[in-house]
């Protein structure tokens, strides 16, 4: 009997356990069985991993093999643990030394030739190596950047199982391969984010003041917003111009998106680490599973979860299945979507702003225009009711957007500010929030909770008068009264204010309920 081990990584969400795959050879008739409980993918590994060796030009063992998984208990999941595998019963046919694989972990998909295949995943997974205590990883050369990212841990990218094995029985890590010479025309510094911002400005938005006072508000204090009004109104485009005003990703935020987009398969070869806020507006035909995570198995990460620390734009919001728009209420809470499957519970974050659309009939006929709606009052509000009042309770930002005319457009455009501009305002306002919040686990004044804003951070009480009126008169739920500090808050940061006042309050409430105080 021939025992080896070597060790991968199995994960859950953007969790990641350390996996010990051991290799057993023993006398019988020639096969191989894993136990662990695998899934379909990685049963099928074994056919995988055989023809990978033999192509490899190794010897296959003619013995009965058995590879356990352990923690046995723990579900495991795609193709990634074939290198591991191939290590382990390789070094039990004394093919490599035991030492070889000493304090290191391994993954990556094997082609039937032997290749070394890119996998999902590979950045949570390293960072749970690293947590682990492990000092070096084994990585399919696509996946290198994306790993590298882990500091302290020692990557080897491999493009097939020959170089692995290689390199393992040297001790060396293997060559570098060549650099492709770059083919692309535009200069270098020109990334898809740097074209995203150039060509959407905030001042292409003419007429609507405050549309734009609405999003440089929502992405200083990372407020959601709705944006109620006609067709044509230019509630689309102001959200399609919401990422360019929020500040770079930090480097922890960056490793949570970057991990996120890793696990669901969307990361470019050429952007290992994502740095802008994404950006997501899905159509509103999608459905729960793809809004908020789903799958059979292991569920994936859904579009609010690839939209954390950035933007999910819900256009036509009425449009949506009312339980989709309603799966979104937990998120908006906790900042995370946590979905049982029969293969496991995977918990996603999703910290997103929540940007929605809405015209205010489902006419959708400019009440400013010639043969304007004749929809009964009942009529819009049964549209608009699609949206449950639960989730507009959890919108900060409430805003009516007019239709323009002519003359107000050639007259806002001695007004309108660029992109550049508000964002350096952000950029400030966010940095004196991060000032006043340092040391609690709050990042933005619309992640405080009101009990934090009643007792530590609360406004004068002379300035709170017409917030108070609107909850006695029922115009606000104590949720709502919450909500408008916090954006009070965001106010006075915006004009660079000590504590907010009673200006700012009444502002907070007129881009709260559309009705001034």
């Amino acid at each position: 009997m021939a025992l080896a081990r070597a060790w991968s990584v199995a994960l859950a969400g953007v969790q990641g356990t350390v996996v010990e795959v051991e290799a057993d050879l023993a006398p019988g008739l020639p096969g191989l069985t894993i136990v662990g409980l695998p899934d379909a993918a990685l049963s099928e590994s074994r056919d995988r991993v055989r023809a990978a060796v033999l192509n490899s030009g190794e010897a296959w063992p003619q013995r009965r093999i058995t590879l356990g998984l352990s923690p046995a208990t723990l579900p495991k999941s795609g193709s990634g643990f074939d290198m591991s595998m191939a290590a382990a019963v390789l070094s039990a046919a004394g093919g490599l030394s035991p030492q070889a694989l000493d304090g290191v972990v391994l993954f990556g998909e094997l082609g039937l030739d032997g290749r070394v295949r890119p996998i999902r995943g590979v950045l949570p997974a390293a960072m749970a190596a690293s947590g682990a205590g492990f000092g070096r990883v084994v990585v399919p050369r696509a996946n290198a950047a994306e790993a590298a990212l882990v500091p302290g841990l020692q990557v080897w990218p491999v493009g097939s199982l020959r170089e692995l094995l290689s390199a393992l029985r040297s001790g060396c890590p293997p060559e570098a391969a060549a650099e492709p010479e770059p083919v692309d025309s535009e200069p270098a510094s020109m990334t898809g984010a740097d074209r995203f911002e150039i060509e959407l400005d905030l001042a292409d938005v003419l007429g609507q003041p405050s549309g734009r006072r609405a999003v440089e508000v929502a992405a200083a204090g990372g407020h959601h917003t709705l944006l109620l009004g006609d067709p044509g109104t230019g509630k689309t485009m102001l959200a399609a111009r919401l990422p360019g005003l929020l500040p770079e990703l930090d480097r922890l935020a960056a490793l949570e998106v970057t991990a996120v987009h890793s696990i669901a398969g969307v990361l470019p070869p050429e952007c290992p680490l994502v740095t802008r806020p994404p950006f997501r507006d899905p159509h509103h035909t999608t459905s729960v599973a793809a809004l908020v995570g789903g799958g059979s198995g292991l569920a994936r990460p859904g579009l609010a979860s690839l939209a954390h620390h950035g933007v999910l734009f819900l256009d036509e919001a009425p449009e949506f299945a009312t339980g989709v728009l309603d799966a979104l209420r937990q998120p908006l809470e906790s900042g995370y979507v946590s979905i049982a499957r029969s293969g496991g519970v995977a918990r996603y974050p999703a910290r997103f702003l929540l940007v929605l659309a809405a015209n205010p009939c489902g006419c959708s006929t400019s009440s400013a225009a010639a043969g304007s709606c004749t929809c009964s009052p009942l009529t819009r509000r049964r549209y608009l009711s699609r949206i449950s009042g639960p989730l507009l309770d959890r919108v900060d930002l409430q805003v009516r957007m007019d239709p323009v005319s002519r003359s107000e457009l050639l007259a806002d455009r001695r007004h309108v500010e660029h992109t550049a501009t508000v964002a350096g305002r952000v950029l400030a306002a966010r940095a004196r929030a991060a000032g006043r919040l340092a040391g609690s686990p709050w990042r933005t004044n619309s992640d405080v909770p009101g009990r934090e804003l009643r007792d530590r951070w609360a406004p004068a009480r002379a300035a709170l008068a017409a917030a108070e009126r609107a909850l006695d008169a029922g115009r606000l739920s104590a949720r709502g009264l919450d909500r408008v500090l916090r954006v009070a808050w965001t106010l006075a940061d915006l004009a660079d204010r000590a504590r907010p006042t009673a200006d700012d309050v009444d502002e907070a409430l007129y881009l709260r309920t559309g009705v001034a105080a």
